[in-house]
């Protein structure tokens, strides 16, 4: 690794031409990395975004764009079974990481690339922008600060139609529970580090998994868990990505002193003197991104204000300073997400058995 110079921005390869392109590259922008290299597995579709993009080189091979870049820094943000072997090519060459979720194949791997970053010395963050958005910060806080007492029932539910029409074109690897497709690794990761960040650690847990649009021979749309935190906290989790209709859900944490939820994008607290609306801290609040018309960056303005926040807490925590907002995920939390995913999985392949999740 080249660390870049006094007042020079750090240098960053980005793998990965859909996400890596669409939300990580003007996120990274934003925060102050100079983005200097797209890796692609097809160099001329790679060649032409980079071009189209503004970054100066296109690669194929993430080691050769290390090297002829002198990166300090790379962004995983390609198709899950290939973040293991990048994100060692990284650390390989002593860069930073900050690699999308689900993290890894399973936990093993998770373990290793973990203990890998750890022995590197680098900066490792996982790609859990979401913990960024500042009503979910407001939660964490007010949950650590004893406003609810102590947690006892959590109760999360999401129906999204983002999979519902089986006539619209996904990567084929969406389906494909063994590309590392599937709703519980796309979405569920992200709810899975919500309830971590909030309760901390899974103590056991029952699940099933089902597709609920009309497919067949496809990875989960659906899953439903029931489960236990270490403090005692007991929880429904239950998410779909395939029902017709509107958004809806419902997230709240009930404790012994009051009950904490969120509702249209703003936290609540009620206890027994008052219910009212958590006010955001300065420092939580996101500048916001006007929603576009193109149909494939739909979703930008959601993804893109709490990716540059969490690029800036990289950048902040690479230089060695403060960084004043949510703590970011590390490659310890995708460890930890990858547990409770894998059991996922095993409840559900033995009729929703209930199975421990042990500690590391």
């Amino acid at each position: 690794m080249a660390i870049a110079g006094p007042g020079e921005a750090p240098r960053v390869v980005v793998a990965g031409t859909g996400h890596g392109l669409r939300v990580h590259v003007p996120a990274l922008r934003r925060a102050g990395f100079d983005v200097v290299a797209l890796v692609g597995s097809d160099p001329e579709r790679t060649a032409r975004r980079a071009e189209k993009a503004g970054i100066p080189n296109a690669f194929t091979d993430l080691a050769e764009a290390i090297t002829q870049t002198r990166a300090d820094c790379v962004v995983v943000a390609t198709t899950p079974p290939s973040h293991g072997p990048l994100v060692r090519v990284a650390l390989a060459h002593n860069c930073h990481v900050l690699c999308e979720k689900p993290f890894a194949r399973n936990a093993e791997e998770a373990r290793e690339l973990f203990a890998a970053a750890e022995e590197a010395g680098v900066v490792h963050l996982l790609g859990n922008q979401f913990r960024m958005l500042p009503e979910r910060a407001a939660i964490t806080r007010a949950i650590a600060d004893g406003a609810i007492g102590a947690p006892r029932l959590v109760t999360i539910t999401q129906y999204a139609g983002l999979l519902a029409d089986t006539t619209r074109k996904w990567p084929d690897w969406w389906f494909d529970r063994e590309a590392g497709g599937g709703w519980l690794g796309s979405s569920g990761s992200h709810m899975i580090d919500m309830i971590r960040n909030w309760l901390g650690e899974f103590e056991s847990l029952s699940a099933s998994t089902l597709v609920v649009a009309d497919r067949t021979g496809v990875s989960e749309d659906s899953y439903t868990v029931r489960f236990e935190m270490t403090n005692g906290a007991q929880g429904l989790l239950a998410q779909t990505g395939g029902a017709w209709g509107p958004f809806a859900s419902m997230t709240r944490v009930a404790g012994s002193q009051g009950t904490v939820w969120l509702d249209d994008g703003a936290a609540w607290l009620a206890d027994k003197d008052s219910t009212c609306k958590l006010p955001i801290p300065d420092a939580l609040v996101l500048p916001p991104e006007s929603p576009s018309d193109d149909p494939r960056q739909q979703f930008l303005h959601v993804e893109l204000p709490p990716a540059r926040r969490l690029c800036q807490a990289w950048l902040a925590l690479i230089e060695g300073r403060p960084f004043d907002g949510p703590s970011p995920a590390t490659f310890a939390d995708g460890l930890a997400c990858m547990k409770v995913i894998d059991a996922i999985h095993a409840s559900a392949a033995h009729g929703g058995a209930r199975v421990a999740i042990a500690p590391e």
